[in-house]
């Protein structure tokens, strides 16, 4: 153990030299923690727009740097300090529009509620069975007509920046609603709608068409827009053929043609995390027979 200690203050006197041990005050401590809100909210920004994956890059460049930092690596250190200015200004103008956007709900905001609110009341981004069942039921009833749709199920990545080029709805999701907008002929009808839990959040959504060379020739702009979005997000995007009334899905930047109604649930269950729910319904039934036991024994 001594040899351990020993080891450690070594290495803190060799190589962490440069950092002084500060005395914390009152002031300091609020500081810290209207930095910890801010920075929260940053990252929630970046979560919900396109820079997070370059968020991500960024992330390990910093690792590095600060690796660097610890070993003293001065080249490297004299290399960053001359790129971290003309990042930040290549940043701001690639960014521009998603900046604009996030200081115009900043103002829109109460500041004190927007400040400390961490998310609470959001609800957990997953769907119920009975969305899964609503989905399967309206997909195979427009395929059986021959109306073409594109439904994204969003996941863990945030479709917001996709969410904006539609229509917003935030409506409960059920088969006649999702017939009724895929309706040839009526507004909402032409682009995807997004589902976000156990509600469709917008209509008329413009999605990113796929590239892939590999993607088969008999398959239309429908479907090389679901793949799109497949590729850049974790969504799970239900395709309905208006040719042919097949109903597919794309995930992973990969498609499953021609599923039926229980491979389409299936697919489904897969990305409903209804382990999560399932342990959560668990934990909630012990709290209740806890509580019963001690009433009984209050008794």
């Amino acid at each position: 153990m001594q040899t351990v200690i020993s080891t450690m203050q070594w290495f803190a006197e060799k190589y962490m030299f440069w950092i002084t041990p500060q005395k914390i005050t009152t002031i300091d401590a609020v500081e810290i923690l209207l930095l910890t809100c801010l920075f929260y909210h940053v990252l929630v920004w970046i979560k919900d727009t396109r820079a997070w994956m370059l968020f991500k890059g960024i992330i390990v460049i910093l690792i590095f740097i600060v690796i660097a930092a610890v070993f003293q690596m001065n080249t490297i250190l004299w290399l960053a300090s001359k790129t971290v200015n003309v990042a930040l200004i290549a940043l701001a103008v690639i960014f521009q529009p998603e900046l604009r956007k996030a200081l115009d709900q900043l103002g829109r905001k109460k500041f004190v509620t927007a400040l400390f609110d961490f998310g609470m009341a959001q609800e957990t981004g997953r769907f119920s069975d009975r969305t899964i069942n609503e989905l399967a039921k309206a997909s195979f009833e427009m395929g059986k007509v021959k109306t073409g749709a594109l439904i994204v199920v969003e996941q863990d990545i945030v479709l917001t920046e996709y969410e904006r080029t539609g229509i917003e709805l935030d409506s409960l999701l059920s088969s006649q609603l999702l017939v009724n907008i895929f309706e040839k002929n009526t507004p909402l009808h032409d682009g995807a709608i997004i589902v976000r839990g156990n509600r469709v959040v917008a209509a008329t959504c413009y999605l990113p068409l796929s590239d892939s060379m590999s993607i088969s020739k008999e398959l239309g702009t429908r479907h090389r827009a679901a793949i799109g979005i497949s590729e850049v997000s974790d969504s799970l995007t239900i395709i309905v053929s208006e040719e042919t009334g097949a109903v597919s899905v794309a995930k992973g930047g990969r498609i499953y043609r021609e599923l039926t109604q229980d491979g389409l649930r299936e697919q489904l269950k897969i990305i409903q995390n209804a382990e999560i729910e399932t342990s959560r319904l668990h934990f909630l039934q012990r709290r209740l027979r806890d509580v019963k036991k001690r009433r009984k024994k209050a008794d």
